[in-house]
């Protein structure tokens, strides 16, 4: 296929390949081979190797300093070049790769320690970020990318604890699940994140624990790019979720806005049970497959819609066991419609959950995450004392009283709500019913809300100080969460429903692995369809990008700007501009006063090697110099 047709520029081609050529002729242009066998690391030289580096931390930061010094580069960070080829040199040989993983690996160590010892909490912080902070640096520094993004960041190790082999995982996975934000900001990090978010490194088909280079990604052939398998891809995975979930909820809004009670199903209402039991089978199979740790907001969230609505299926079934015309069956419909619209807002809202790679969105979703996390205090609180108290409203009531309990309940809900009533209390128990009401008034509105609002500005703050680092290791766990699913084969819900009951129920159990993969792809080209044709032209698009940026020397995500052209034209090196640069910039880097000392002492070096040749000069012996008969004296 000739490359001219996808926009090339062939002025900055190579002649040989503005031809229509065959799939090998690109090979040069290709990235080299997967390396086959690379060596293999064992849990215990892992665990040697982080050993090694948490000696070294300790080392480097003996007692509590300011954080300036561990996180900001320079001469007056502890953290020097030469710590950090101390921390390389801590891995030998091949053991390198292991580094990154050794290195979060104390991070998790020191943040245990921070929990287990009080009295050196500040210490072992400081010493779990000086682990992050030499891991970003490392990985800043690797000039090797595809040994940084295969080996460092996605090649899976394990250590030892109690003589036993932890489960392998990768240090992009390690630094998600410890949140370590130096790490996943750093630019390697992100840069290795956005190469699996495009599907430029590939889980291997034969081994799911390693990653490879997707080969064709600059091959602009548009059958090459017509594979099922690019369906795995998480921006793709992405963009198929959001568009079903629209669907969805046009789906769920034309069932629920249409005339419900004392009608059959009709279309709107059974494609959206169906829908719903394909995201049940879904959230079930992944639980399933995961476990605990798949336990998340999102996943509660989805949880509860799809308890909603199932009620609301139920009830509908119980509508239609009864006879039509009767007075169950429309209370029946009724009840069923009203339980379906309360989950409106639990169905808009689920949106945002295929928002969040947008920056504004994402961050967004990550102050709503803290603030629910940091309210929990204030909830645990809220229960116990409206326990409390509505006990001894209950004991008050033995005098008489009837259902005391369930208006007191509502009552003390409105306190809660800033909308107290006193005069309810003023009516039993004397006066101790009305006490307990002002008390209990006062502890929430003044108390316990003024807490709440002091936590929810403690996490705001925390959350906006760090925005874009949130962001980041948001949108790095939601790639890796498409890459970690369990399913080999990827059918996004409800199209889970043609797997389940069209492939795993009768053909699963009896056919041979190798043929049950090949029935998948059939079955998943022709579902996917519409889909693969949309993506094999997008990266046939983006096929001809990457030609151009290697033919120019530049790597494959490289963007052109407007003044790479008429930069690459300048040389400002030979017209002496770069040495005017370097001259007037400032040493940002280096502490002010800290510059100007170095700066002093050099001076002062060069001075005493002026005094040494002078006195050198002045003590040389007269003897040394010859007398005007040509004879030298002697002393």
């Amino acid at each position: 296929m000739p490359v001219s047709a996808f926009s090339l520029k062939t002025s900055k081609l190579p002649r040989a390949i503005t031809f229509s050529q065959p799939q090998r002729d690109y090979e040069a242009l290709l990235p080299p081979g997967e390396p086959t066998n690379p060596p293999s690391i064992s849990p215990r030289e892992v665990m040697s190797v982080a050993l090694r580096l948490k000696a070294m931390i300790d080392a480097i930061v003996p007692i509590e300093l300011k954080e300036s010094r561990i996180t900001r580069p320079g001469g007056a960070s502890v953290i020097t070049k030469s710590v950090l080829q101390l921390a390389l040199e801590a891995a030998e040989g091949p053991n390198k790769a292991c580094v990154i993983y050794a290195l979060l690996t104390c991070k998790q160590w020191y943040r245990r320690l921070e929990l287990e010892e009080l009295y050196d909490a500040e210490l072992n912080l400081l010493r779990a970020k000086a682990s992050e902070v030499i891991a970003k640096r490392l990985i800043d520094n690797e000039t090797d990318q595809d040994f940084l993004f295969k080996q460092m960041l996605c090649r899976r190790f394990a250590i030892i604890i109690d003589n036993e082999v932890t489960s392998q995982r990768n240090a992009l996975e390690y630094a998600i699940d410890l949140h370590a934000l130096i790490v996943i900001g750093s630019a390697g990090f992100q840069k290795c994140i956005t190469w699996i978010w495009h599907g430029w490194i590939i889980q291997n088909p034969d081994n799911p624990k390693e990653y490879i280079s997707y080969r064709p990604a600059a091959v602009p052939d548009f059958w090459i790019h017509y594979d099922p398998d690019r369906i795995m891809t998480p921006l793709y995975q992405n963009a198929l979720q959001l568009f079903i979930s629209i669907l969805y909820l046009v789906v769920y809004s034309g069932a629920v806005n249409t005339e419900y009670p004392g009608r059959n199903f009709d279309a709107f209402e059974g494609l959206l049970y169906v829908f719903t039991l394909g995201f049940i089978l879904d959230e079930v199979n992944k639980f399933y497959q995961i476990g605990y740790y798949y336990i998340s907001f999102w996943s509660g969230f989805n949880g509860i819609l799809y308890i909603i609505l199932t009620i609301s299926f139920i009830i509908r079934m119980i509508t239609l066991a009864h006879p039509a015309g009767t007075g169950v069956q429309e209370t029946y419909d009724i009840l069923a419609y009203r339980i379906l619209a309360f989950c409106s807002p639990l169905m808009w809202s689920r949106l945002l959950l295929y928002l969040d790679s947008q920056r504004f969105f994402g961050a967004m979703l990550v102050v709503l995450t803290k603030l629910m996390q940091e309210s929990v205090v204030f909830f645990v609180l809220l229960i116990l004392i409206i326990v409390g108290f509505l006990q001894a409203f209950i004991g008050l009531s033995a005098d008489g009283a009837a259902d005391i309990g369930a208006r007191s309940f509502s009552y003390m809900t409105r306190a809660v709500l800033t909308a107290p009533e006193f005069e309810p209390f003023e009516e039993f128990a004397q006066p101790f019913a009305a006490i307990l009401n002002y008390i209990f008034t006062f502890v929430v509105t003044v108390i316990l809300l003024n807490i709440l609002i002091a936590l929810f500005n403690s996490a705001y703050a925390k959350v906006y100080d760090n925005a874009v680092d949130e962001f980041l290791a948001l949108f790095a766990q939601k790639t890796l969460r498409f890459v970690r699913a369990p399913d080999e084969n990827v059918f996004v819900p409800p199209l889970n429903l043609i797997e389940v009951f069209c492939l795993i129920l009768p053909f699963q159990w009896w056919m041979p692995r190798q043929k049950y993969a090949k029935l998948n792809d059939i079955v998943m080209a022709v579902v996917y369809s519409p889909i693969l044709f949309a993506v094999a032209g997008y990266e046939v698009y983006v096929a001809g990008k990457i030609l151009r940026n290697r033919a120019t020397g530049e790597s494959d995500d490289e963007t052109r700007h407007d003044w790479d052209d008429l930069e690459s034209e300048l040389d400002l090196e030979r017209s002496g501009w770069l040495d005017r640069v370097r001259a007037a910039s400032p040493h940002a880097e280096t502490e002010p006063g800290l510059w100007e000392i170095n700066e002093l002492r050099k001076q002062v070096s060069d001075l005493t090697e002026i005094v040494k040749t002078l006195r050198d000069k002045e003590m040389t012996p007269s003897s040394a110099l010859p007398e005007p008969d040509g004879r030298q004296s002697s002393v």
